[in-house]
């Protein structure tokens, strides 16, 4: 029998209970909008041509089948790192346990070192820092970063909401330079040259490359600890984040394919600019520059929280060493996973380019998303165990599942090699650490 987090942790301070749900929902919204909209838009439109809006209602109906089932997860049991700890609750096996908590880890690691350097580069660029190094900024950007995570989740919940709105301002100013140009094209109109038989198949094909626009909703959960009513508040801020995108998302794509041609779109560096500079030739771009920087802050910082609360989380599973689920007693926050992180960042923000890790991390995480919505099938057909506030038919978390399984097979079919090796690789050293700190899970309490 071995020990519970209760007993190795009774000393240690709580993590500080104040999000409530339109916080919530401002966290996973800002997480989602900086997932690539800005960019995105214009290789979907080459994609999906004017009907690029029905790929991401389509990518909205396969992410919201997983979205709610970590809805329906996160009412059973609010933890933090809760995709560990109900693979852990579902199937008995730390080391699935152990290589599920770790890839989300990753997916964050990855998305945070990315963006310090998206960020130092526009910095530069704006402020004609160009004889500063670029990593000099970077690692900089890594350490205020740091700071706003350790200070408190109040403050960084704030600076979350403003960066969320600032962000959510720039779709809005696109839609409503563009608005007029409403209705001006066919909206069902493909890539000339193909059939009208290969419709369905090209808005597939849009939907895969769409669907990581609304990854960052599965961020919301690894902050339960720090929620108000979480058994509630959860569900309705992950619900709300997801629509609250989409809505933004089908009205950007019907703004932009309205107002420049689907091909041009596709060949523009800054789709979106492109789509402001036609519609409204006088709004300054320098504007969208500066609503990046915010964009490409917060979603770095949403991130950072999420990464140091998985790994608090995991520890408090017993599938970390215990030092890194200790908590400051003034601030609350989990302050030796937050250093421990930066640690680890630094070194990834200096190196440089790690596009190709992140995609094997995307794979990574498509393949936590089919055992978490397998576990919870598990958990739903198993006797005792207590049902949640918020739950969904066995039918959503098992078509999640299959949904998850299809988009890796199309992910792998694209022909990129490195992705899948690197996944394979990351995985390899995921059980090789496993292997070496032979982690025993905390008893369940």
């Amino acid at each position: 029998m071995t020990d519970t987090a209760a007993t190795v942790f009774k000393d240690e301070p709580k993590l500080h209970r104040s999000i409530g749900p339109t916080q919530l929902a401002l966290y996973g919204l800002g997480s989602m909008l900086g997932a690539g909209i800005y960019g995105l838009i214009g290789q979907a439109a080459g994609i999906a041509g004017n009907a690029v809006w029905l790929a991401f209602i389509a990518s909205l109906v396969v992410a919201l089948l997983t979205a709610l089932s970590y809805a329906s997860i996160i009412s059973r049991y609010p933890r933090a790192a809760g995709a560990a700890y109900v693979t852990q609750r579902a199937y008995k096996v730390p080391l699935l346990s152990f290589v599920v908590g770790i890839a989300v880890v990753c997916s964050g690691l990855t998305s945070v070192a990315t963006q310090s350097r998206v960020m130092a580069a526009n910095v530069a660029q704006i402020f004609g820092w160009q004889q500063i190094p670029v990593e000099f900024i970077a690692v900089g950007f890594l350490l205020l970063m740091a700071g706003i995570a350790f200070r408190g989740i109040r403050e960084a919940m704030w600076v979350n909401v403003l960066c969320t709105l600032i962000e959510a301002s720039g779709l809005l100013i696109v839609i409503a330079v563009g608005f007029s140009y409403w209705g001006s094209v066919n909206l069902l109109e493909i890539p000339t040259g193909l059939g009208s038989d290969a419709f369905f198949l090209i808005i597939l094909n849009g939907a895969v490359l769409t669907f990581f626009a609304f990854l960052g909703f599965e961020d919301t959960i690894n902050v339960a600890e720090e929620c108000k009513n979480p058994e509630t508040t959860l569900p309705i801020g992950l619900i709300a984040a997801m629509v609250m995108a989409a809505i933004l998302y089908i009205a950007v794509a019907i703004t932009a394919v309205s107002v420049v041609p689907y091909g041009e779109l596709a060949k523009a560096p800054s789709p979106l600019t492109a789509v402001v500079s036609k519609a409204a030739p006088a709004f300054p771009a320098i504007i969208f520059t500066l609503i990046t920087i915010f964009a490409v802050a917060n979603t770095a910082l949403v991130n950072y929280v999420t990464a140091s609360r998985l790994v608090y989380g995991m520890s408090r599973q017993g599938l970390l060493p215990s030092f890194l689920g200790r908590v400051h007693k003034s601030t609350k926050t989990p302050h030796i996973a937050i250093f421990v992180l930066f640690a680890v960042l630094a070194p990834l923000a200096l190196y440089g380019t790690i596009g190709n890790l992140a995609a094997a991390t995307v794979l990574l995480l498509l393949t936590v998303f089919c055992v978490v919505n397998a576990a919870l099938v598990v958990l739903q057909r198993r006797k005792g165990e207590k049902p949640g506030k918020f739950e969904v038919p066995a039918f959503v978390p098992a078509l999640g599942s299959v949904v998850c399984l299809v988009l890796i097979a199309v992910r792998v079919s694209t022909g990129d090699i490195w992705a899948p090796i690197l996944a394979g690789a990351l995985l390899a050293a995921t059980l090789g650490l496993y292997f070496i700190m032979r982690p025993i899970p905390f008893d369940e309490d």
